[in-house]
């Protein structure tokens, strides 16, 4: 490829998932990266390996802070330095039509789901929350809405029944840079082709946000266990006892139903029916969940069975979590 010339591009994004694919297009491609916007702030990701300030600093490229700009200063910048291209990561907003026009080759966007599944900024939490099997990258050529544009490239990736959204991520941000190296040889030879979505199929992975990862009780033991796969590492799903929040990290469905724990007829969601050094055990809505690895505030993550030694009180069978 060393005789094709290499693609001037401007990079929008802002989560680690995005830092990723800009370190490897920064440091494995022969592509230009230009300048890079993003939400990020600085403060709160300098501890990372994947920020994109430490990731822009590092190749010397510019940087952009776009809460600070207006669209009409990005709009500005972007027609000024001149680019072929703009890739899009997990930016966060929307772009408006005369950004997506500026480019010679328009906009692409690198979307960690199986389109037209899980349009929206959280697809990858709500294939877990929801119980898919599979998911994967899909790269598209941007339009005005919202992960609707058409599909360049598509490749799946299974699900694993333990995956969390952290493993998952890390399984898609491997897959989503080497296929946006691909999409982006296409370009420069000229044979890049579209695929229109089945809007048909479509479905919206609605933002995370922090209230629905407290655990409602009522819900199953096997929809519980999705979601606290799906919150890890963020929001992390949590109940209360007292004025303490505990964090659920890690969980398991019972095999046994709560008929095995109690006799009673009427349990209510939230009963503790036992504790045992492979965890707590818990009635849900439908069948028992074992919560493993916990986090008490201020607290390390530590498993069940050392919560258990040093708070048991907190624990006991037949009281009720909240």
């Amino acid at each position: 490829m060393a005789h094709l010339k290499p693609l001037r591009i401007a990079f929008f994004g802002t989560t680690s998932f995005a830092a990723w694919h800009l370190y490897t297009l920064a440091h494995l491609s022969m592509h230009q990266i230009i300048a890079v916007f993003t939400q990020e702030t600085q403060v709160s990701t300098c501890k990372s390996f994947l920020s994109l300030y430490k990731i822009a600093k590092k190749y010397n490229i510019s940087l952009f802070q776009s809460r600070t700009l207006s669209i009409a200063d990005i709009i500005y910048i972007v027609k000024k330095i001149d680019v072929d291209l703009i890739v899009v990561v997990s930016y966060g907003l929307i772009l408006p039509q005369e950004i997506l026009n500026i480019p010679r080759l328009g906009c692409i966007n690198v979307h960690g789901s199986l389109l037209p599944r899980w349009r929206g900024p959280a697809p990858i939490q709500r294939a877990l929350e929801y119980g898919d099997s599979i998911t994967g990258i899909t790269i598209i050529q941007m339009d005005l809405g919202i992960d609707t544009g058409d599909i360049l490239h598509i490749m799946p990736c299974k699900i694993f029944p333990k995956d969390t959204s952290h493993t998952l991520s890390n399984r898609l941000m491997n897959i989503g840079s080497a296929m946006l190296f691909q999409v982006l040889d296409q370009f420069i030879l000229g044979t890049s082709t579209l695929m229109p979505q089945n809007s048909t199929y479509a479905t919206y992975a609605h933002k995370l946000n922090k209230q629905e990862a407290r655990i409602n009780w009522n819900l199953s033991a096997i929809q519980l266990e999705r979601c606290i796969r799906a919150f890890n590492p963020w929001p992390i799903s949590y109940f209360q006892i007292k004025n303490d929040r505990i964090r659920v990290w890690d969980a398991e469905v019972s095999n046994q139903n709560i008929n095995n724990y109690s006799s009673s007829a009427s349990i209510l969601p939230g009963t503790i029916l036992a504790t045992n050094p492979n965890g707590i055990h818990v009635g849900t809505g439908s069948g028992v969940l074992i919560l493993t690895m916990l986090q008490i505030s201020g607290k390390k993550i530590t498993s069940a069975r050392d919560i258990l030694n040093a708070y048991k009180e907190w624990f006991k069978p037949n009281s009720v979590l909240e």
